[in-house]
């Protein structure tokens, strides 16, 4: 084995010794709102804070969906807000638009 190997072999050991993974993500602005305060108010760095944030969020029971009428889950698993109003196509937007041309 090369030296050079055998160093980046141990540099790569070394970095993940403590099991962080380095990333650059894109927040919300009320996402990094709440995560950035939860940071602040800990003291502890904002990825810190995002890790502990969703290792909470992963804890937390899940909730029947009849506790909020107002959320289904979409065929990812993922919760959304059910359509609180008629659709609005981009058909009767058109006619509208049409109308107030007249």
């Amino acid at each position: 084995m090369h030296r050079l190997e055998f160093l980046a072999q141990i540099l790569s050991a070394a970095h993940n010794i403590d099991m962080r993974t380095r990333a650059n993500i894109n927040l919300d602005n009320d996402a990094y709102g709440v995560a950035t305060a939860f940071a602040a108010a800990r003291g502890i760095a904002l990825g810190a804070a995002i890790s502990e944030l969703i290792r909470h969020a992963e804890q937390a029971p899940d909730l029947p969906l009849s506790a909020s009428p107002k959320l289904k889950r979409d065929q990812h698993g993922i919760l959304i807000v059910k359509a609180a109003g008629p659709v609005i196509t981009s058909e009767m937007v058109r006619e509208e638009s049409e109308d107030d041309l007249d």
